[in-house]
């Protein structure tokens, strides 16, 4: 009996497709249709003498140049089906549980080595309509091949392929090793433009808040948390994966490509540095947006006791005054009832009083 699936969009904040329990391994069901991205094939092959660059190539045309002596990178970009996940797997023999793994997007950053290969998996940043979102990039490094696959959009290795045009290009001049280096090494690097477009978001929100702590602010804030939770969830485990890459040997590895390696791992500590920082100031933004309703409602609060105070001595007068004890019936009545100008002085009295008051109120700093 087949086992109904439950997917998640590629692109989605919280990133994830999943097989429901009991699945057989290596199940490689894609996701509905709706959900899928078209998968297009990037082929280059290269060595010091010249390469071959082919878009939008088939998985027969690149056949023949897997099996060759030069460096072949076979690149998929979007979401492939599950025969052309089959095909390109028992092309480069594969593993199947890598393959699932493919397949099934939002995997924690990690890596296996396996008999034939060494296979990665770490994920890129991306900004959607929605805001930060991941897409997953998946690396099989063979002897002399490369095969990544990639769930995103758009191709985010174009300018990894115009360093490779070069002749004089280190990745025209190192192995296969140096290449997976370069894709490792822009893939972490991606992040930091989106830091840095985080990082103006919240020098905007943290003016905003002092002057206007408004709902908008509040939901900023917890788009940002939000965003800065799924970075971390992002670079924490793909410093433990650059730092095991180091750590353990790899025969296809070379030395001179470990050097460049450390580089990653710099780059992905900095960029983890930034994103706890940036959480941070996220965090403290909510309390300063909480500081500041609190405040405000404070100013209005004193402002309203201020006018209530000012009011408590004019209400007794006015009341008192309007009880209207005729004199005529007893001479313990009040007098000022018949003077002349009894009404005026009444009002000059009353706004001396709240002059009076005004002045104290200044002096005290309480308005």
């Amino acid at each position: 009996m087949h086992v109904k699936r439950r997917f998640r969009h590629p692109l989605h904040l919280v990133p994830g497709r999943f097989t429901s329990p009991g699945t057989a391994p290596g199940d490689l069901t894609g996701p509905p249709e709706s959900e899928c991205i078209p998968a297009t094939l990037h082929l280059l092959d290269y060595d010091n003498e010249g390469y071959t660059d082919k878009s939008d190539c088939t998985l027969e045309e690149a056949r023949s140049y897997l099996s060759n002596a030069r460096t072949t990178w076979l690149h998929v970009n979007g979401t492939p089906s599950e025969a052309l996940l089959r095909a390109i797997g028992d092309a480069c023999q594969l593993h199947p549980l890598a393959l699932e793994d493919v397949s099934h997007t939002g995997q924690r950053a990690k890596l296996e080595a396996y008999d034939a290969q060494l296979f990665t998996i770490i994920s890129l940043p991306e900004t959607s309509d929605h805001g930060v979102a991941t897409a997953q990039l998946s690396l099989f490094l063979g002897d002399t091949w490369l095969v990544s696959f990639y769930s995103g959009h758009e191709d985010p290795f174009h300018a990894v392929r115009q360093r490779a045009y070069r002749s004089s290009s280190r990745i025209r001049r190192n192995g296969v090793d140096y290449l997976y280096y370069s894709l490792l090494d822009t893939a972490i690097d991606l992040v930091f433009p989106i830091l840095e477009t985080l990082g103006d978001r919240i020098e905007a929100v943290e003016l905003t808040v002092f002057d206007d702590p408004s709902r908008g602010a509040l939901d900023e804030i917890h788009r940002l948390k939000r965003e800065l939770v799924l970075l971390r969830r992002v670079t924490w485990p793909q410093r433990d994966m650059i730092n095991g890459l180091l750590r353990d040997e790899h025969d296809r590895i070379t030395d001179n490509t470990k050097l460049y390696i450390r580089d990653c791992y710099d780059h992905t500590v900095h960029a983890l540095d930034l994103v706890e920082s940036y959480r941070e100031m996220a965090s403290s933004l909510l309390e300063v947006y909480l500081s500041s309703l609190s405040n405000r409602m404070n100013d209005v609060m004193k402002l309203l006791t201020i006018i209530a105070t000012v009011f408590i001595p004019l209400s007794f007068i006015v009341g008192v005054y309007g009880m209207n004890f005729d004199r005529s019936v007893s001479a313990w009545n009040m007098p000022e009832l018949g003077w002349r100008f009894g009404y005026p002085i009444l009002w000059i009295v009353m706004v001396s009083l709240v002059a009076g008051m005004l002045i104290y109120f200044r002096r005290k700093n309480w308005i």
